[in-house]
């Protein structure tokens, strides 16, 4: 009588090859490429199942990066900006080479310190249209660009509003040195908040003079 084929087992944890790392469902992994001049692969963790000779693959769903996806990197993308994206693949659990951490972006814009292993996502990506969810995204500045963490901006005590140092006429040396700052619209109109255009998502809870930008 022949004897049926083992089938495959999931996995609840799988330990990367040469470390004490453990991944599991859920964790955030840096996988190798084939090209060795290119950085690694970012992905998230769906699934690990092993095969009856215990040769363990993993499911994962990819996460783009900007100059990977079909608009390409854009001026408010940050250095560590990734896309979540609805493509789904099998690879080989030894083609994972460590852990890092997709934050959301709030999270990544309160960080004191940007580690290597740090990611930030902010939008879903549709991998055969180049669709983004969400399509919208506040934007700041009278340059109005969504913001992009790796710059310094300045916040106005007038309107809450977030600006680049350079759109407002002063270096980066200049910004840090302010105690106040009111941007050209309200400083000439006091009385008169300006209306925030429909864009427009203010940072909550932050005080009246601040700078940001993440340090690296």
């Amino acid at each position: 009588m022949a004897k049926t084929k083992p089938g495959k087992k999931d996995l609840d944890s799988y330990t990367i090859k040469g470390t004490n790392k453990v991944v599991r469902p859920g964790d955030c992994v840096l996988m190798r490429p084939s090209d060795s001049d290119k950085p690694p692969y970012v992905a998230k963790v769906e699934k690990l199942e092993a095969d009856h000779r215990n040769n363990v693959k993993v499911r994962v769903r990819w996460y783009y990066r900007p100059e990977e996806s079909i608009g390409g990197r854009r001026q408010f993308h940050g250095a560590k900006e990734l896309f979540l994206s609805d493509h789904f693949d099998m690879q080989s659990a030894h083609t994972i080479e460590g852990k890092c951490i997709v934050h959301t972006f709030k999270n990544y814009t309160k960080l004191e310190n940007v580690g290597p292993e740090d990611y930030f996502c902010r939008f879903e990506y549709k991998a055969a249209t180049g669709g983004f969810t969400p399509d919208r995204v506040a934007v700041y500045c009278k340059c109005e660009m969504p913001y992009n963490p790796d710059d310094l901006m300045v916040q106005c005590e007038g309107c809450k509003d977030w600006f680049h140092p350079s759109c407002m006429g002063m270096t980066i040396e200049e910004a840090k040195k302010l105690e106040h700052f009111l941007c050209s619209d309200c400083s000439s109109e006091d009385d008169t908040k300006r209306p925030l255009n429909s864009f427009h998502v203010s940072p909550a809870d932050e005080p009246k003079v601040e700078l940001k930008r993440r340090k690296r």
